[in-house]
Parts: structure tokens; sequence; C-alpha cells
């Protein structure tokens, strides 16, 4: 497994972050993020760069994709914000089935969208996806 797909709605928010973190502890892998109902072409949300940049993340460079069929094809591993977002992607593109999870799976949680919201939601929602890859790396890296 070198190549993972990380997956919200608008691709601005929880995905970059998610994508930066995971590309961090796998320098191996390629890592992609894109959304369900993306912003295609926007940069990620001022807060949720400050929010990276505060952990040593560089994000300023990401611009929003939407998901596509070719995208998840590509990718042995797709790792989404929430329980709800498996669903529609498995919806879109049934040949997903397998390889879609939630990043919360192991600790039994779903990362809150934080878009259009204080500070305070971007941080809590950093912090779940830290805990998310924090759970998810040695368990990818035991695949390879």
């Amino acid at each position: 497994m070198k190549r993972i797909l990380t997956l919200c709605i608008g691709n601005i928010c929880r995905s970059p972050l998610a994508q930066a973190m995971l590309a961090r502890e796998l320098p191996a892998y390629t890592v992609w993020s894109a959304g369900l109902g993306a912003l295609v072409g926007q940069a990620a949300d001022p807060l949720s760069i400050e929010v990276a940049r505060a952990h040593g993340l560089d994000i300023t460079e990401h611009r929003a994709q939407q998901v596509t069929s070719w995208l998840c094809q590509q990718t042995e591993l797709i790792l989404v914000m929430e329980q709800a977002h498996k669903s529609q992607l498995e919806q879109l593109f049934p040949v997903v089935r397998g390889k879609v999870f939630t990043l919360g799976q192991f600790g039994k949680f779903d990362i809150a969208d934080p878009y259009q919201q204080p500070l305070e939601a971007f941080e809590m929602a950093y912090a779940s996806i830290a805990q998310g890859v924090a759970d998810w790396v040695p368990r990818i890296r035991q695949l390879n």
C-alpha cells in the first residue's frame, strides 16, 4: 500500500490536514486529498493553514479537488472524516468498497467539520485528525 487518499466535503479544512500529517509520517507514500463536494481550485481554509503552521506543517500550496473514479482507483486506502462520507463515496463509486475507512475508526469517532467556525473548532479537528493518523500509521506500516 503506497497510495492513500484522504477525503472530506470541501477539501479545504480537514482532508488537507490529514494529507499533510500522513505525508509527514509516511514519506515513502503518495498521499492525496479530495472532496465529495470540493471547492475546486480553492486554497486551504486560512484557519486550517494557521493550525497546520502551528504544528510544523505547510499546506499553503494545497488546492481543492473533486474526488473522481480515477483517483479512487489509484489508491489502496481511502480515509474519510465521517461515516456518512464512507456511505456517500461507496454509493458514488461502488468499486471502492473494502478500501474506505473512517480516519477515526479505531477510536470510534468522526471528525467534525470546522468550516466557517472559530479557530477552536479547527484546533479540535486537528487534534482528532492527529489521533486518527497516530492510530492508522503503525497499521499502514505493517501492511508493507
